[in-house]
C-alpha cells in the first residue's frame, strides 16, 4: 500500500508553480524524509496530501487511493505543521479537549501519560511552554488520534539539539511500536540520515529523486582520479555532480551496481545521505530515474549533457 501516491500533480499560486509534475508514491511503513531548500514545494505537498488546498492539475490520494481530503483519509492521518501551531491561551488539557470534539478518536489515556513522562502540565498554557514542550505537545496531539499516517512540515527547525533528539525519538518510537508511517519535511540532513529509510529529494517544485535510502546510497559512488582524465570519462559515466581541484577530480556517479567498472587510476568510494542529497540539490536537473537514464550523461539545469572541459 502506498500512503501517499500523486500522478502529474501541479500547485499554481497565480503565475507561480510551487509543484509541478509530479508523481510519487510512498509506500507505507518507511520514516520518509522529504528534502528540499526553501521554495521546493514540500510544504505544498504536504498540504495537498492532508486536503488543505485543491490541485491545479493532476490528483493525489493517501492510505491505499483515498482521496486527499476525503472523511476516510483524515481519519488516519496525522499533521504537525510548521512552528507546531497551538493556541497558546489555552491550556494542555483544554487543548486535549479540543482535539477529542473534533475528531473521531483520541486516546486520551495515552495522551495524559505521554505528557505526564514529558513534565508538561495539563494545565499551563500552551504558550508558557518551552519551545521543545510545544512541538512535544503538538506532537502528542497528533499520536493520541492514532493515525496510519504522520505528516510533519519542519518540526524540529526551531529546537535545540536535545528537543530535537527527543521529538525524533518520540517519532521513531510511534513509527517502530505502533506501525505508524511518517513523512518527514526538514533541513537537518545530519537528523534525517539517523531517522530516516525513505528519501524524497525535492527542487524547484518537482521531484528529483524518490527511494529507500540504501537502495539509492548503494546505487552512487563517488569516484576520485586525475583531474586532467575527468572529460574523458564523464561522457561515459552518469554523473550527478563533479568537482575539480588542480590535479584530482572527484565525480559523484550513479551506477547499475557494485560491478560497474572503475576507470583505470580512479578509486570509488561510498556515498552518504547528506553528500547525495546535496549533489542533486546542486544539479536539479539530475533526477534518479530507471531505464535508459542510467545509460547516459544527465543534463545539467539547462538540459545539455554534463561535459567537464579541461
Amino acid at each position: 500500500m502506498n500512503v501517499i501516491e500523486t500522478s502529474g500533480l501541479g500547485k499554481r499560486y497565480g503565475s507561480t508553480w510551487a509543484l509541478r509534475e509530479c508523481t510519487l508514491a510512498i509506500p507505507a511503513g518507511h520514516v520518509a524524509a522529504l528534502v528540499g531548500p526553501n521554495g521546493a514545494g514540500k510544504t505544498t505537498l504536504l498540504n495537498l496530501a492532508v486536503g488543505l488546498a485543491a490541485p491545479t492539475a493532476g490528483g493525489v490520494t493517501v492510505l491505499g487511493g483515498r482521496p486527499a481530503g476525503s472523511a476516510g483519509a483524515l481519519d488516519g492521518i496525522a499533521f504537525v505543521a510548521q512552528d507546531t501551531p497551538l493556541y497558546k491561551n489555552l491550556s494542555a488539557a483544554d487543548l486535549l479537549h479540543l482535539t477529542r470534539n473534533l475528531n473521531r478518536r483520541l486516546d486520551q489515556r495515552y495522551a495524559e501519560q505521554r505528557l505526564g513522562e514529558l513534565g508538561i502540565p495539563l494545565k499551563r498554557q500552551a504558550g508558557k511552554l518551552s519551545g521543545g514542550q510545544q512541538a512535544q505537545l503538538a506532537l502528542t496531539l497528533a499520536l493520541a488520534r492514532r493515525p496510519r499516517l504522520l505528516l510533519l512540515d519542519e518540526p524540529v527547525a526551531m529546537l535545540d539539539p536535545i528537543a530535537r533528539h527527543d521529538f525524533m525519538a518520540t517519532v521513531l518510537t510511534a513509527a517502530a511500536d505502533d506501525g505508524v508511517s511518517v513523512v518527514l519535511s526538514s533541513h537537518v540532513l545530519a537528523e534525517l540520515e539517523r531517522v530516516a529509510d525513505y528519501l524524497i529529494l525535492m527542487s524547484h517544485g518537482r521531484v528529483q529523486v524518490a527511494g529507500e535510502i540504501d537502495g539509492l546510497l548503494a546505487s552512487h559512488r563517488v569516484l576520485t582520479g586525475p583531474a586532467v582524465e575527468s572529460g574523458r570519462h564523464a561522457g561515459r559515466l552518469c554523473v550527478v555532480h563533479a568537482r575539480r581541484g588542480g590535479a584530482q577530480a572527484h565525480l559523484l556517479v550513479r551506477t547499475s551496481g557494485p560491478a560497474d567498472p572503475v576507470p583505470p587510476g580512479w578509486e570509488a568510494h561510498p556515498v552518504g545521505l547528506e553528500e547525495l542529497a546535496l549533489a542533486y540539490l546542486r544539479e536539479p536537473g539530475a533526477a534518479a530515474l530507471p531505464g535508459p537514464a542510467r545509460d547516459r550523461a544527465l543534463p545539467t539545469e539547462t538540459g545539455e549533457p554534463w561535459e567537464m572541459t579541461r
